[in-house]
């Protein structure tokens, strides 16, 4: 069966950073379009950013300073995020979909979901 697996959250501080992994298994990683995905206390699941062949997209509160990138040879897919704020305090989620055109930035158009991890920013 489809699993993913997140690692890399933690507790760091304002100005910080840190690369949040995804490893995939039961897949054909190569044809899936990728995402990431944080809920924070209280509020709804909001899309963050999806890399879908060479092409990757991003949240307007995370462009220009989150990256996602994938290695297709390793299954995996990477969130590096810099300059970390308060307000990205969430539980950072991966997902996955067979490769489509549909919207990228909704959780519903995902198929697949890994347990998520916690990142903690103190200011």
């Amino acid at each position: 069966q489809v699993q993913l697996a997140e690692s890399g959250g933690g507790l760091v501080q304002a100005g910080g950073s840190l690369r949040l992994s995804c490893a995939a298994s039961g897949l054909t990683f190569s044809s899936y379009d990728m995402g990431w995905f944080r809920q924070a206390p209280g509020k709804e699941r909001e899309f963050v950013a999806a890399r879908r062949l060479i092409f990757t997209y991003y949240a307007d509160s995370v462009k220009g300073r989150f990256t996602i990138s994938r290695d297709n040879a390793k299954n995996t897919v990477y969130l590096q995020m810099n300059s970390l704020k308060p307000e990205d305090t969430a539980v950072y989620y991966c997902a996955a979909r067979p490769r489509t055109e549909r919207a990228y930035d909704l959780s519903n158009h995902y198929t697949y979901w890994g347990q998520g991890t916690q990142v903690t920013v103190s200011s």
